[in-house]
């Protein structure tokens, strides 16, 4: 099939969205937990609702793929994205933010299904894993504006400021003592405009291969016997929630320990967080060509634990440095466990990824577990937990035996060994 390039711009500005929508929830937490007058533990309950959406979602939406196609899931998913960010946005409150999230959470997680297989026919086989790593600096690039975004408009709207049409708007929309609702507004337009927009986009017809398939039945079955399926999705399960968690509480922690603004210093903390996370990335393709993929995965959970330790015990200064490393370090943990996940079973591929999504719910129960903690210890020691996940990360490059291993370029692995 010829590239769509059309096609292949619109899933990237899908992977952009999904990273703004996703990715914002951690600066929100101090203006949520201030707004709505809410405990440590009862914040926890924001990324768990938004989260948990994964674990609900992630193989039913590739069922709704196989039988309804591309478009209508597409569109099915923005649309719950903007009725969960326009509820919120008109009534705003503890209870209705939980709806509104896993409303959210539900869209992007049929996103996630439908994209990648998407990428595959849209822009050609031969440059699905260029467009793949396009794909991840476009997540990257939103997961470092959104929290600009957040500062920008909570210095502004009802300051009297700016006469910007815009932040005119917004002082009429929103209350003077919530400004940071603004947002959902911002992600009420854009939900909206994405369904605008897919609607009049013409899609290819994509031929799922065999290993982008989910099969519920004996293929199901057959993977949850397996011992190797469980490790690897323990493995997504321990990554998606050491990354929400020092997403979702790294503001907070500075804002507690610190006196650190949220919406400036917090913001931007979190925001060069997920902008080294994307750079990692550059990064990590080039070791993995030098080095195997297990102990490429080992030294980065290694200094992830080393910049967890820094940030929580260090001076100010220093946190506001080693939590952003954190994210770097974090970069090429997702693709190494999913890529030696998917090297140690030889079938059911669709099935086994389906399976991996799910544990996308880690993103849900460690925040939560995090915030339940902190209040008992305070969060410091409750961040402690991550040292859990992470050393189970770090262990999975002692027991992965992948049946397949990386490809690598001899003559520069030689120099180091």
């Amino acid at each position: 099939m010829k590239p769509n390039t059309l096609i292949v711009i619109l899933i990237l500005l899908i992977f952009f969205v999904i990273s703004f929508l996703t990715n914002i929830l951690g600066p929100l937490i101090p203006d949520i937990i201030k707004s709505f007058d809410l405990s440590i533990g009862l914040a926890g309950f924001l990324p768990f609702a938004f989260f948990v959406a994964y674990g609900v979602m992630s193989i039913p939406s590739g069922l709704l793929v196989e039988k309804y196609r591309e478009k209508p899931v597409l569109l099915g998913a923005f649309f719950l994205a903007f009725l969960g960010a326009l509820l919120f946005a008109l009534v705003p409150g503890f209870a209705i933010a939980l709806v509104s999230l896993f409303l959210i959470g539900i869209g992007m997680a049929m996103l996630q299904v439908v994209i990648n297989p998407l990428l595959r026919v849209a822009g050609g086989e031969a440059q699905f894993a260029f467009n793949s790593v396009l794909a991840q600096l476009f997540f990257g690039a939103a997961s470092f504006l959104s929290p600009m975004l957040y500062s920008y408009l909570v210095s502004n709207v009802h300051s009297g400021a700016t006469s910007s049409p815009v932040i005119a708007l917004f002082n009429q929309l929103v209350p003077a003592n919530l400004k940071w609702v603004s947002l959902y507004w911002v992600f009420a337009v854009t939900a909206l405009l994405m369904v605008v927009v897919i609607y009049f986009v013409r899609f290819p017809e994509v031929e799922l291969k065999e290993d982008e398939k989910i099969d519920t039945g004996k293929a199901f079955k057959d993977l949850l016997g397996n011992k190797t399926v469980w490790l690897f999705f323990c493995g997504i399960f321990a990554y998606v929630g050491t990354e929400q968690g020092i997403a979702n509480w790294t503001s907070q922690f500075l804002q507690t320990y610190h006196g650190v603004d949220p919406a400036t210093t917090g913001a931007s903390v979190i925001a060069y967080f997920w902008g080294l996370l994307t750079v990692g990335c550059l990064l990590g393709l080039l070791l993995l060509k030098i080095f195997d993929s297990r102990r490429v995965l080992m030294l980065f959970a290694a200094g992830a634990i080393v910049s967890l330790l820094a940030g929580l015990f260090g001076t100010r200064d220093l946190a506001i440095y080693a939590f952003p490393l954190t994210g770097f370090f974090a970069s090429v943990m997702w693709s190494i466990t999913v890529s030696l996940a998917l090297n140690s079973v030889p079938h059911h591929h669709g099935t086994f990824s389906g399976i991996l999504c799910s544990g996308i719910a880690g993103g849900a129960v460690v925040p939560l577990i995090i915030g339940g903690l902190g209040e008992l210890v305070g969060l410091r020691l409750a961040m402690l937990f991550l040292l859990i996940t992470l050393g189970y990360i770090f262990s999975i490059g002692l027991w992965a035996r992948p049946l397949v291993n990386n490809a690598t370029v001899k003559s520069f692995r030689e120099l180091f060994e």
